[in-house]
């Protein structure tokens, strides 16, 4: 064999070596990475995906796509949705064709689009698509429009806030019928609309119903649903829901009020459950009503809903699409202002509180509940002194606002409470609630707006806002009875909240109103553990935080932290005076501001000593050097027990300072160990250069799950970070 073959077999074995090592790192990608495959990854890459409208089959088909979801709808002999793809995973969800609403009315319920003819509901086969025809009883396809999104409340961003376009950009389809001919002539010109929005870079698809009345009788719209949705078994644990009809923070609060449900599908006979009784039709749909009257010439407008298709069962992963979905749908939430809760509400204890705000760096006052402050006063000399501190705090470069009480728990007086369906008595779960569908509620916003207007307040803090209570009175000046009253409490309490937003003023609320304007509600908490001896309620603080953001991003949740007495507990349980508990002060400011999670500081003053302010100011310096990176999304690394170290990590693919690591010893022992950093979803893919708090950095290499194992020292009782860069 002469060298030239010899050199030609090498020069072979090389490519082949070469390729066995593509194929290697490919396959090795797929084996190991955490999320299936090294291709982009919509969380992480910067990769546009535009939302569209297509049609395919000659027009008889629509499909609604990003590349990230896609929904396929049939116009003929009907409108419906006959496919929904996740494309991160390039699985079908749905196994057959339901109507596209239901709603009823005048005591009748009609399908709203929809196939019939589908011969099996285990799974769909397109080709069966010739073959189904239209319910002649259901309201049928009239014509489609395509427009873009548009705002649901005002927002203009301001104070800290991501620089997210508002109304988020993406495509919407607006599907009209007409009534079926055995409505007609009495229904004729009632027009049902489907509402379909689709956005940018995200796999959500919104929906919502609008009834427009051109008839000349009022028409009762008992019930709607307003999704059905026949899912596949195995991708139903892949779908998160929202609506901007949840009413509780809480919802195991409020059994049996949920938008959300999954029902048993009769018409999937094949199903392994004997009784056929599989909960695996997912429906939406008004828990009560609406009941809405709806008179000539009128419209009525549905909740909204919004489906995100997940692409792993990874708690982490589905929890960083769902935040990834509330900073594009709700884009004021990212709003963080530093906020105290002074005490008390004369002007002398709300200037003390401005003037150490404006000295540590503190950004808001809210003057808090039992602090005898009155947002309701119609007194002139209240509202001008008001105004006075609101000028003075503003004259710091601080926001000022203040506390009410709404409705639950609120006694209205007997003609303006909400009245038990059960007892026909005055009540509610809470023991007793105003009804906001009650002529009472009108006078209350409007003196709320009025004080606020005339003030120049910054801030409002809603206790008890509309929390899903029944009202079954029937002489109450703006619902008609026990069926109308749950909807229309909501909307009078959204539209309150869209007021505010229209004057830019910032809502704490402890209630889920962030689809209808509201920035902020408690991160997760039981109110008695801040009653707790300190280092308990402490620890149990940041489980609270770890659990919180998970659905949460960590600045849509408040944390509590009690400088005077709260429930109870005593000298045990509080902070003043804190230059005397400053190791335990420091612990809540580093766990707060060192996750971006800011916290209603209760009490009269931040600091008593130069020693306390400093300390306070430590943190507070410390949150806004690191301010893009900690409202980023945390990574939950370690869940606090008291037993070992614990670590929560903020990450952020898009800027140098991709994570920060802050790492607690809540032990009364040194700890020395090692601990894994996951740094996937940081985008680094070989090496990250990690420094402890401000010394040198260091390069580590990622192993093939992009982890690192860094060592920690902590004293007893220590605190540290790591930053991580690219």
């Amino acid at each position: 064999m002469n060298q030239k073959h010899i050199s030609n077999i090498m020069d072979g074995i090389r490519i082949l070596y070469t390729v066995l090592f593509v194929l290697s790192f490919v396959l090795c990608c797929i084996v190991f990475s955490p999320f299936s495959s090294c291709a982009s990854d919509w969380l992480i890459d910067s990769i546009e995906r535009p939302a569209e409208v297509k049609t395919e089959s000659g027009g008889n088909e629509i499909i609604l796509t990003n590349g990230l979801v896609k929904r396929v709808f049939r116009t003929s002999p009907n409108f419906a949705t006959v496919g929904l793809h996740n494309g991160m995973t390039n699985t079908s969800v749905l196994r057959g064709v339901k109507p596209e609403a239901l709603l009823t009315l005048d005591g009748e319920t009609y399908e709203v689009g929809g196939l019939k003819g589908q011969p099996e509901y285990g799974y769909f086969d397109p080709a069966w698509l010739e073959d189904m025809t239209s319910n002649p009883d259901a309201f049928q396809f009239l014509r489609y429009t395509i427009d873009t999104p548009k705002a649901p409340y005002p927002w203009t961003r301001s104070r800290y806030a991501e620089n997210r376009p508002w109304p988020p950009n993406g495509i919407r389809l607006i599907v009209q019928y007409k009534p079926p001919n055995k409505l007609l002539p009495r229904y004729s010109g009632l027009v049902v609309s489907v509402v379909y929005e689709l956005y940018n870079n995200l796999p959500v698809i919104s929906k919502w119903m609008t009834v427009t009345n051109h008839t000349t009788e009022t028409i009762l719209i008992d019930a709607m649903k307003t999704e059905l949705l026949a899912v596949n078994e195995w991708e139903k644990d892949r779908l998160t829901f929202e609506e901007n009809y949840k009413h509780l923070n809480a919802p195991e609060v409020n059994p049996g009020q949920n938008v959300f449900t999954w029902e048993a599908d009769p018409e999937y006979t094949s199903q392994v459950n004997y009784l056929l009784q599989s909960p695996i039709l997912l429906t939406s749909q008004y828990p009560l009503g609406p009941g809405a009257r709806l008179k000539p010439g009128e419209s009525f407008e549905s909740f909204r809903i919004y489906i995100l298709l997940q692409d792993s069962d990874d708690r982490e992963r589905q929890g960083l699409a769902v935040r990834r979905m509330m900073r594009i749908l709700a884009p004021q939430v990212t709003e963080n202002p530093i906020l105290m809760h002074v005490r008390q509400s004369d002007s002398e204890s709300i200037r003390r509180a401005i003037d150490q705000c404006a000295e540590v760096g503190f950004e808001m006052v809210i003057i808090t509940f039992w602090s005898g402050f009155n947002i309701e006063s119609e007194d002139p000399a209240y509202i001008a002194r008001i105004k006075s501190d609101v000028e003075y705090a503003h004259s710091k470069g601080i926001e000022l606002g203040g506390y009410t009480l709404m409705c639950a728990s609120r006694d209205a007086g007997p003609d303006n409470n909400c009245i038990s369906p059960k007892t026909n008595k005055p009540g509610s779960r809470f023991g007793q609630s105003a009804c906001l569908a009650s002529a009472w509620s009108g006078d209350y916003f409007e003196r709320v707006l009025n004080f606020m207007d005339a003030t120049g307040l910054d801030v409002i803090e809603t206790d008890g806002p509309y929390h899903g209570d029944v009202c079954a009175a029937t002489t109450h000046a703006h619902h008609h009875g026990l069926a109308d009253s749950q909807w229309t409490q909501w909307k009078r309490c959204s539209e309150f909240y869209q007021e505010c937003r229209k004057r830019g003023i910032y809502i704490n609320t402890p209630d889920y109103y962030y689809l209808n304007g509201s920035n902020k509600c408690a991160i997760g908490y039981r109110e008695s553990n801040f009653s707790l001896p300190r280092w308990r309620q402490i620890l149990l603080a940041r489980q609270n935080i770890f659990d919180g953001t998970f659905h949460k991003t960590p600045s849509m949740g408040w944390m509590f932290v009690p400088l005077v007495e709260y429930h109870g507990g005593g000298a045990a349980a509080t902070l003043e005076p804190l230059s005397e508990h400053l190791k335990e002060f420091e612990w809540y400011l580093a766990q707060n501001f060192g996750t971006g999670v800011q916290a209603c500081y209760r009490g009269p003053r931040l600091y008593d000593t130069e020693e306390t302010k400093a300390v306070v100011k430590k943190w507070v310096s410390f949150y806004k050097k690191y301010r893009p990176l900690l409202d980023s999304d945390i990574i939950h690394v370690r869940r606090a027990d008291g037993q070992n170290i614990d670590c929560m990590m903020s990450v952020n693919p898009y800027q140098k300072e991709r994570a920060l690591a802050m790492v607690f010893n809540p032990t009364d022992h040194a700890i020395k160990t090692k601990l894994t950093l996951p740094l996937y979803y940081t985008g680094l893919t070989h090496t990250a250069n990690i420094r402890e708090q401000e010394g040198s950095l260091k390069a580590y290499q990622l192993d093939r799950e992009r982890q690192v194992d860094i060592p920690v020292n902590l004293d007893a009782k220590g605190i540290t970070w790591f930053l991580v860069e690219e």
